[in-house]
């Protein structure tokens, strides 16, 4: 027996999973455009030791690119498009970090992201506070009822007064705030936090470019040193602040913020490292390990026999490799590379073999996973998003979440001779939910593309131009309502164009709600189905 199987947990002791299990942290970062998330997701890397030098989201000044947006349309426009599954060891911790997109062309891919977390990091902007695409985010996780960590970034920037941000958080969200850390000063003036439950003051050293790890000093709050640490002005407000938060601001309770009642909430700059640290090691105390997910059978609890399901499929990671690769969260049980399962969708067996853990684009072999980790799985073309695999040949989950397309556009080849490849990159892209996909049922050949909102399109028209060498022209439509249908009707086009999705369901186009409502009053006949529900509302 070797050093590493002599330490490898045995599957067949529930003691050991049950360890494996209790050590997990699996979370989501969510915030509105701009806020800093791939900044902190960056250092959060950096502190869990995954990384030795944080890379920039514009990687100026001879930096390279952070870590989770390595897409090359990410780094040229300085955005995160499409969600990163990042893992690190840190305080005993085996963390899973999901980095989503914020913007909110881009939400499809968050929300089925956020299927797979156990709790949720949300990132505000110390100046702007609560955004749109923040609450949008945050009703997705409170009718999944993760509960919700808090960081407002941007701290070394001007600042709204924090009494007045978290009372805008509280107003906004519905949500009980309660502060583990509380900033001192602002803007150029942020001199670092003060942790509000071990009484001690944090006082941060700015490092160039906030690329390594930022020093740390630390004074009480009666200390006389803290007047020479961070000015006596600063000094007094603290003190003053401090007795208000104590004598009128609630104390933080476990149960209330793992029910999604409460969140607790620390303030920094992610940019030049402040806070980052503290918030980390509170993170992995605070954050709940992987619990039961709920399946046709009922809720799975982790400990029961292996189970995982499909969140996202992504093609083209490595150019050494040019696969697909699915991306799995094992939701119970051990997983072991080269195990055998069901796809329980379509009841095929298959055998795990090519598994891979997932570091951004980075790959390696993993030979075992337990419940709230991310496995990538090479995809032959059978898995779908919402899959589930299974020792269990009966377990399903309910449906995952689906947009309804806002916005519509027609697709042309240049090329013709590489319609192939076409074809190739049009299913790929949209089975990763990129776009969706219409066809027209009049003989037209080329198909129409639905999007949430129109950057989705310049990016399937520069992944197709790149990753497949296929060059085409998008015309956005006048089209902007979609109605999928009970059965396929005949001879009703004067108002509506006639298409089906992938799946070959009917499907009517709209320019207009006029046209909608016409075509539904003239043709009674006509069965619309119900939209997918509306995660984004509480």
């Amino acid at each position: 027996m070797t050093a590493s199987q002599a330490n490898t947990p045995n599957p067949a002791n529930p003691a050991a999973l049950e360890s494996e299990i209790a050590r997990r942290r699996t979370f989501a970062i969510i915030s509105h455009p701009d806020a800093g998330k791939t900044t902190i997701t960056e250092k959060l890397l950096l502190y869990g030791g995954a990384i030795q030098e944080a890379g920039s989201v514009t990687a100026k000044e001879g930096r390279s690119h952070t870590k989770s947006d390595w897409m090359s349309i990410e780094q040229q426009r300085g955005i995160s498009i499409s969600s990163s599954a990042l893992t690190f060891e840190y305080a005993g911790r085996h963390v899973n970090l999901l980095d989503t997109p914020g913007h909110q062309d881009f939400s499809e891919d968050t929300y089925r992201t956020l299927t797979a977390a156990d709790s949720a990091l949300m990132v505000l902007d110390a100046a702007r506070g609560v955004q749109t695409q923040t609450e949008k985010l945050f009703a997705v996780c409170r009718n999944r009822g993760i509960p919700i960590l808090t960081f407002v970034n941007k701290m070394d920037r001007p600042a709204l007064d924090p009494f007045d941000l978290l009372s805008q958080v509280e107003d906004t969200l519905k949500i009980t705030v309660v502060p583990l850390t509380w900033p001192i000063g602002d803007g150029p003036d942020f001199k670092g936090v003060y942790d509000l439950q071990t009484g001690q003051v944090l006082a941060f050293e700015r490092t160039s470019g906030g690329k390594h790890r930022a020093p740390v000093q630390t004074a009480g709050l009666s200390d006389p040193q803290l007047d020479v640490l961070v000015g006596k002005d600063l000094a007094a407000k603290l003190r003053e602040d401090v007795e208000l938060i104590q004598a009128a601001m609630p104390e933080f309770e476990q149960d209330a913020f793992l029910a999604g009642e409460l969140t607790p909430v620390f303030f920094g700059s992610a940019m030049n490292n402040f806070g980052v640290e503290h918030f980390l090691s509170n993170f992995v105390e605070l954050a709940p390990p992987p619990g039961e997910v709920e399946t046709n059978l009922g809720e799975r609890e982790p400990t029961e026999p292996f189970a995982g399901f499909i969140f996202k499929l992504q093609a083209n990671m490595s150019k050494q490799h040019r696969d697909r690769t699915a991306y799995m969260r094992v939701m119970s049980g051990h997983f072991e590379r080269g195990m055998d399962v069901t796809h329980t969708r379509t009841g095929r067996k298959l055998r795990l073999s090519q598994a891979h853990t997932l570091f951004a684009q980075d790959r390696e072999k993993v030979e075992e996973a337990y419940p709230g980790d991310i496995v990538g799985l090479v995809n032959p073309g059978v898995f779908q998003i919402g899959d589930v695999v299974s020792v269990d040949g009966k377990v399903t989950l309910p449906s995952f979440p689906r947009f309804t397309p806002e916005t519509f556009a027609t697709i042309a080849l240049k090329d013709v001779g590489k319609r192939k490849a076409f074809m190739k990159g049009l299913t790929q892209l949209a089975e990763e939910g990129v776009v969706q996909v219409f066809y027209p049922t009049d003989g037209a050949r080329d198909p129409y593309l639905g999007a949430v909102g129109p950057l989705q399109f310049e990016v399937f028209q520069a992944r197709l131009s790149e990753e497949y060498g296929v060059e085409v022209e998008l015309h956005v439509t006048s089209y902007a309502l979609v109605r999928w249908l009970a059965g396929d009707p005949e001879g009703v086009a004067r108002f509506a164009r006639h298409v089906e999705d992938d799946q070959g369901r009917p499907v009517m186009l709209f320019r207009s709600k006029y046209d909608l409502e016409y075509t539904a009053e003239q043709h009674p006949e006509i069965e619309f189905l119900p939209l997918p529900k509306d995660l984004t509302r509480v």
